[in-house]
């Protein structure tokens, strides 16, 4: 009896240490990607100066030196002889670091040419300046002035993402609706309809999941350029429906096959035709599958860069995000107050269609890891 409980006790001590662990690596996971999603949220609302001279953490509290006095020396003083100031004999190269004096304050040059040096105090603060002027400049465009180190000011004008904002929404719509309308007939002719030719069709719809999209990209090309639809938003949608095709018709066969075939044969026998059968009972019971090949689709057409480029290319009315953060992050590789903003922009709307549907997304993934 004693090693039965033995045993027991041993169970339920492994049990609560594989779950401690699994639960410690997992949330590890989380952190280890909600940081920096948090980092580029904070810092899209921070001003450029801030963005520049110190981290997004900064905006907790912190101990930092600030200044708290400024001690004007003679003017033309030689720097290259002991300058003294508040009781030490310090050297230029001290004061460009910074020194610590005794009772905790910190002196430090706040203009070496006027002779000027700050007083800083060790005191808890937070970078608490946040702005709307980088969303304002990234989706309207307005102009913006920065002033750097030396005191200089500099107007620019901001990126109009909206643009991209519109051509990416009519690149993604499109191109998520059509393969699934298309994959969800033709995996109801293939779950529940009886043809020749179907398990060959069927497997040659398996085997190109395993066939990269990028050997075809070269043909595709050429043949839209034949056809004259290169640079318009045609081509994109059509090669997003072919590449997103096959994956769309197994996940939706898998589920639409495992559909209770009572009700299937209730509809039939009741005089409801292949077509009513579709619209009014396959459609309405395969909304987790839908709603999981709806996300996958969305995001890899919102997030998709090669395609974009290759096929849309880069004229300014037709440009998507993808290919707009590109372009600002070759010419405004310094601004990242503007860069954050303009990735946040582009995380939001995936963001939105994965939390408005991921309550069927589990769903939707079991059907097509089970055989169908």
């Amino acid at each position: 009896m004693a090693l039965v409980q033995g045993r027991a006790a041993g169970t339920r001590r492994s049990k609560i240490i594989n779950g401690v662990l699994v639960n410690g690596i997992l949330a590890l996971i989380c952190i280890l990607w909600t940081v920096p999603t948090i980092g580029l949220l904070v810092s899209s609302f921070r001003p450029r100066a801030d963005v520049v001279t110190n981290g997004w953490w900064n905006v907790l509290p912190h101990q930092e030196y600030v200044t708290v006095n400024q001690i004007q020396l003679t003017p033309g003083l030689p720097l290259d002889q002991p300058i003294q100031v508040e009781g030490q004999t310090l050297t230029d190269d001290q004061l460009r670091a910074g020194f610590k004096l005794p009772d905790g304050r910190k002196v430090v040059w706040a203009n070496r040419r006027s002779r000027t040096v700050d007083v800083q105090n060790q005191q808890w603060t937070a970078k608490t300046n946040f702005t709307l002027n980088n969303y304002d400049n990234v989706l309207i465009g307005q102009e913006y002035t920065t002033t750097d180190a030396a005191g200089n000011t500099k107007t620019e004008k901001g990126e109009n993402m909206s643009n991209a904002f519109i051509s990416s929404l009519t690149v993604a719509i499109p191109a998520t609706i059509i393969p699934i309308l298309i994959a969800a007939f033709a995996a109801y002719a293939f779950a529940w309809m009886r043809f020749p030719g179907r398990k060959t069709l069927f497997a040659m719809v398996v085997g190109l999941l395993v066939i990269p999209a990028q050997v075809a990209l070269i043909p595709l090309l050429t043949d839209f350029s034949a056809l004259g639809i290169t640079g318009t938003y045609l081509s994109l949608w059509l090669v997003h429906t072919g590449f997103g095709l096959c994956l769309a018709i197994y996940l939706l066969y898998n589920y639409i096959s495992q559909l209770p075939r009572e009700i299937l044969e209730s509809a039939f026998i009741d005089g409801a035709s292949p077509f009513t059968i579709f619209i009014r009972l396959i459609l309405p019971l395969s909304v987790p599958a839908l709603a999981s090949f709806a996300i996958f689709q969305f995001m890899w057409v919102w997030n998709d860069y090669l395609n974009a480029l290759i096929f849309l290319g880069t004229a300014p009315d037709t440009q998507v995000v993808t290919i707009k953060l590109a372009q600002m992050l070759g010419s405004r590789g310094q601004d990242w107050h503007l860069l954050t903003a303009g990735a946040f922009v582009s995380m939001v709307l995936p963001l939105i269609v994965f939390f408005s549907l991921q309550r069927y997304f589990v769903r939707g993934m079991m059907a097509g890891s089970v055989k169908g």
